[in-house]
């Protein structure tokens, strides 16, 4: 092992991946506003542990001064989806972006490991700015459906635990739930439309309980104290059946109105 200091060395990378996550993140919540559904349902990062470094150089015979070039995974990001579709959809949006660089992808969802691992692995280029001038890191980019995230999350586990070596016996499970996890997957493609309808309409309800209660308060910023208790008990009264919900909140909107202009009528 060479002498180099490890803690800087991999300080770009930790750099990188807070950076990355940030990105992902945004992207998700600007997705949502402007098209009522995104295909991230949540983003992850990791950077490699100094031990899985070595270790993988070791194994791949990547030479100590070509670290950066030949370990491309040091930087990881995970992002889950809830559908197989949003794959294809996510990894067009990160090919589009100008803040990255796709260097190639592997497609272990159309051709998976021989293990059952599926997966879509796009490996990137991205520049860091760091107290010494810019570099530029390759970063994992790995992008799963949950189905999938839960499978291989349980074999990197058993590979631990067995080094590698995994007896035949477990293997040939983890064949087998690599491949209900997938027939999952399908299933949940199926009926994808009916899911992430009910999913806009849960989120709806939400917002437009918040908006009720938001504007009850507004009516006691105007003092209109008896106003305010009444709708208070309207809501407590519909709220678990939501039903009415749109109609309450249109009468406490034009309450406030008419708060506004002070008539007291």
């Amino acid at each position: 092992m060479d002498g180099r200091d490890w803690k800087k060395f991999l300080l770009p990378y930790e750099q990188a991946v807070e950076e990355l996550k940030v990105k992902f993140k945004t992207l998700r919540g600007e997705l949502k506003s402007r098209e009522e559904y995104a295909p991230i349902e949540f983003v992850t990062g990791r950077v490699k542990k100094i031990s899985s470094v070595l270790e993988k150089a070791k194994r791949l015979s990547v030479p100590m001064d070509q670290l950066e070039s030949g370990i491309e995974d040091i930087a990881g990001i995970r992002i889950m989806c809830q559908f197989v579709e949003d794959i294809d959809r996510l990894a067009e949006l990160i090919r589009s972006r100008q803040d990255m660089n796709v260097v190639y992808e592997k497609d272990y969802i159309a051709n998976k490991k021989p293990s059952g691992y599926r997966s879509f692995h796009i490996i990137i280029e991205y520049p860091v700015q760091t107290a010494l001038g810019m570099k530029r890191i390759l970063a994992e980019v790995q992008i799963r459906t949950l189905a999938m995230n839960f499978w291989a999350t349980i074999e990197h586990s058993l590979n631990y635990k067995y080094k590698e070596q995994l007896p035949v016996e477990v293997r040939a499970r983890l064949s087998k739930a690599a491949e209900a996890a997938y027939l999952l997957d399908q299933e949940m493609s199926s009926i994808r439309g009916e899911i992430v309808a009910s999913q806009k309409m849960f989120e709806d309800n939400s917002n437009l309980v918040n908006i009720v209660l938001n504007n009850i308060q507004e009516l006691y910023f105007y003092h209109r104290v008896r106003e305010a208790a009444q709708f208070q008990l309207r809501f407590n009264e519909i709220w678990e059946t939501e039903e009415g919900l749109s109609d309450l909140s249109s009468d406490i909107e034009a309450a406030i109105a008419r708060a506004k202009k002070g008539d007291n009528n």
